[in-house]
């Protein structure tokens, strides 16, 4: 009889175990506990991350992008100058150069070891960083720049940035198989293309980031 109660008490609390409600979609009840689910078999789990607003707010026909302003909220302030030759963007938490034309124009395997030798002490930048601490940004991170509302540059309003050009600047994504072209952003309107690595293009760097 004694042994009966002990599996009736076990099969209850299992079942209060079964119950937990769990307010995160993307964890599920282990026990009383909530527990965020690896998705893909990945570990750490991944987590879909939330799609950012595009910075337009003119509507130019019906349900556009204008008028729904769809996408996470930018903050405010959208950046911070960190007065070491940095800025912090507050929405991705990527830090880029202040001067976002240390360079010119430089071709994309130049591009990339400019980005990866840059250190504090080098133009302007007194942040402590290291060599290898920088780099090029890749095509996504490169894009969150943009403000769809804005042209020449299409930058957010108010940002701190200096010497910004209203051009061509080298992502570090390549294109398709990458052995001649690599992604680029331009400022002037936000609109993403392919370019050959030998052409000369503006470099930004960045650093930090997941």
């Amino acid at each position: 009889m004694r042994r009966v109660l002990l599996i009736s008490l076990s099969l209850v609390l299992a079942l209060a175990g079964w119950s937990t409600v769990c307010a995160d979609a993307y964890a599920q009840p282990v026990g009383k506990k909530c527990v965020v689910i690896p998705l893909f078999g990945n570990s750490p789990a991944t987590v879909p991350a939330p799609v950012p607003k595009t910075g337009q707010t003119t509507s130019y026909g019906t349900r556009d992008d204008g008028a729904l302003q769809k996408g996470v909220a930018w903050p405010t302030p959208r950046f911070t100058d960190n007065n070491n030759g940095t800025v912090t963007d507050n929405l991705t938490k990527l830090i880029w150069m202040k001067n976002a034309n240390a360079f010119g124009e430089r071709t994309w395997d130049t591009a990339l070891s400019d980005a990866n030798n840059l250190k504090s002490g080098d133009h302007g930048l007194t942040d402590g960083s290291q060599a290898g601490d920088w780099r090029l940004p890749n095509r996504r991170e490169l894009l969150s720049l943009v403000d769809d509302g804005k042209i020449s540059p299409a930058l957010p309003a108010g940002h701190p940035f200096t010497s910004e050009q209203s051009d061509i600047y080298w992502s570090s994504s390549s294109y398709l198989n990458g052995a001649n072209g690599a992604w680029i952003v331009n400022f002037a309107d936000g609109i993403v293309l392919p370019s050959l690595k030998t052409s000369a293009q503006y470099v930004w760097c960045v650093r930090g980031g997941p």
